[in-house]
């Protein structure tokens, strides 16, 4: 099985960027449909964007979608989510989630994501 790994979080200053980085322990993360999710303080955990196995299907929520991408690298075993002009209400521990192998489209339903990393804490400053 795949156990997904997050990195990459922190402390920014409003409009500031980071990138969060999904690598896997086990199976490669290269061959599974992944996904950033997010969780702010008492808030319920949210699909963020998505990414086929392949990298050709991807899906971003349309709250953040002039700002994040997500992408990944398969031979290099990582799915990154860029994040740019961050802003105060980004703040949340940030998921990265294993969903089907092999699959051709961004998958966004949480019920399908099997596998979930620990996840990583960004803070956006004011």
């Amino acid at each position: 099985q795949v156990q997904p790994v997050e990195s990459g979080g922190g402390l920014v200053q409003t409009g500031g960027s980071l990138r969060l980085s999904c690598t896997a322990s086990g199976r490669p993360i290269g061959s599974y449909a992944t996904g950033w999710f997010r969780q702010g303080p008492g808030k319920e955990r949210e699909l963020v964007a998505a990414i086929s196995s392949n990298g050709l299907s991807i899906y971003t929520v349309d709250s953040v979608k002039d700002r994040f991408t997500i992408s990944r690298d398969n031979p290099e075993n990582v799915v990154y989510l860029q994040m740019n002009s961050l802003k105060p209400e980004d703040t949340a521990v940030y998921y990265c989630a294993a969903g089907p192998r092999w699959s051709s489209i961004a998958v966004i339903r949480v019920d399908d994501y099997e596998y979930w990393g620990r996840g990583t804490q960004v803070t956006v400053s004011s």
